[in-house]
């Protein structure tokens, strides 16, 4: 397994490609070559037609663009997880001002009778703030169920397989942690440790179940954040559609996950920039060459801050301490078919660090990958380095 070291590659990088940002996805702004951009699911996206398509299809991706944020979207009042995960809070927020309900909690003896239900359902419909519709259904071991849209299930089921995979390494249910880090604001700074402390019982993808369109928390005070796999099956059910519409060669950028449909007119691959970390957009460390390939990176320099004392955080969240990873790893990028594959496995892999997330790369069939550690040296896995631009492979 080689390492390279490579620095300020002005290579041009496809997160670039939009070269007009939008405020939302409902309005978009068609550009040359059949190409599109917006904002959606907190990120810019740019949609670029190079063979077949129309500009209807482009519209309809838009289109496709809104319904995905009313899924899957962890902030948007009116999506369908971020109903549910308010249900959850509010059953959690009812059971802990209830003294005969907390205390079953407490020691672990949960059993509802039929009053009881009623009672703890009229409370949580009580506290439902006005729009949220969401349907559940308590039951008598304290477990909360909700019928879910077939679009959720599906996404579901790919994050419960890669919580599996990692064995916690990404946790679907790391919602009550991941709330708590607000990475937008003025001026961040890390939660209260006690705040942390207290939301990590709720994390534990083991307690949520999906079966036949239904999904289960067996506490409340539970949530779900899809926010490592979401872009990866947004870009994938992209890329079905526009299959689906005759198009032959596409690329699907949503902010550092991009997909190749096919090659360029030509029949040229596209040339995919990785980025360099903690540098300005149009810098890469290392660029590939690929065709009807996911191209997918996750790195601690996306989102973070520094504190004045000179500690620094990053959005990469470990589900078992509830603060960011500490590892060498700067950022990870993984070349696979799917993209949602890639989106998983980048989480994955960055909690598993080098040594080991290299081990599992090699043990799968059809994923590369490549990780660039601290002192910005990239380490590839088996097969890797074929995809690299010419000249690239130092």
């Amino acid at each position: 397994m080689g390492n390279i070291r490579k620095k300020g590659k002005n290579f041009f990088i496809l997160a670039a490609l939009a070269c007009v940002f939008l405020s939302g996805c409902a309005a978009p702004q068609e550009k040359e070559n059949l190409s599109i951009s917006g904002f959606a699911f907190d990120t810019t996206y740019t949609i670029t037609l190079y063979k077949g398509g129309s500009k209807d299809v482009l519209d309809a991706c838009v289109s496709k663009c809104s319904e995905y944020e009313k899924v899957f979207s962890r902030t948007l009042k009116d999506s369908e997880l971020y109903q549910i995960n308010e249900i959850e809070k509010i059953y959690k927020k009812v059971v802990e001002e209830n003294r005969e309900y907390k205390s079953q909690w407490e020691h672990k003896k949960i059993q509802y009778d039929k009053d009881g239900l009623a009672f703890l359902s009229a409370a949580i419909e009580a506290g439902k703030p006005e729009g949220n519709v969401a349907e559940y259904k308590l039951h008598e071991d304290g477990r909360i169920t909700f019928p879910v849209s077939e679009m959720m299930e599906e996404i579901l089921g790919k994050g419960l397989e890669y919580s599996e995979k990692s064995k916690g390494g990404f946790d679907l249910a790391i919602e009550p942690v991941t709330s708590l880090w607000d990475f937008k604001a003025e001026e961040p700074e890390a939660p209260a440790k006690e705040e942390i402390r207290k939301a990590l019982k709720y994390v534990d993808y083991r307690k949520v179940s999906l079966r036949d369109g239904e999904l289960a928390f067996s506490m409340p005070g539970m949530g779900i954040d899809l926010g490592g796999i979401a872009k990866g099956f947004i870009a994938d059910d992209l890329k079905k559609y526009l299959l689906g519409q005759g198009v032959k060669g596409a690329l699907i950028n949503l902010g550092g996950n991009v997909l190749c449909i096919g090659g360029k007119e030509d029949g040229e691959p596209f040339y995919v920039g990785i980025q360099q970390p903690f540098a300005q957009r149009s810098q890469t460390i290392a660029a590939v060459a690929v065709k009807d390939v996911s191209v997918v990176s996750s790195g601690i320099y996306e989102r973070y801050f520094k504190t004045e004392d000179g500690a620094m955080y990053h959005h990469i969240i470990n589900p078992v301490t509830g603060y960011p990873y500490k590892n060498d790893l700067l950022g990870v990028t993984i070349l696979s078919e799917n993209s949602v594959d890639g989106d998983g496995l980048s989480t994955a892999c960055f909690a598993l660090g080098r040594e080991k997330g290299i081990e599992y790369i090699n043990s799968l069939e059809g994923v590369y990958a490549v990780f660039i550690t601290e002192d910005e040296k990239l380490w590839y896995s088996d097969g890797f380095e074929q995809f690299l631009k010419e000249g690239e492979s130092g």
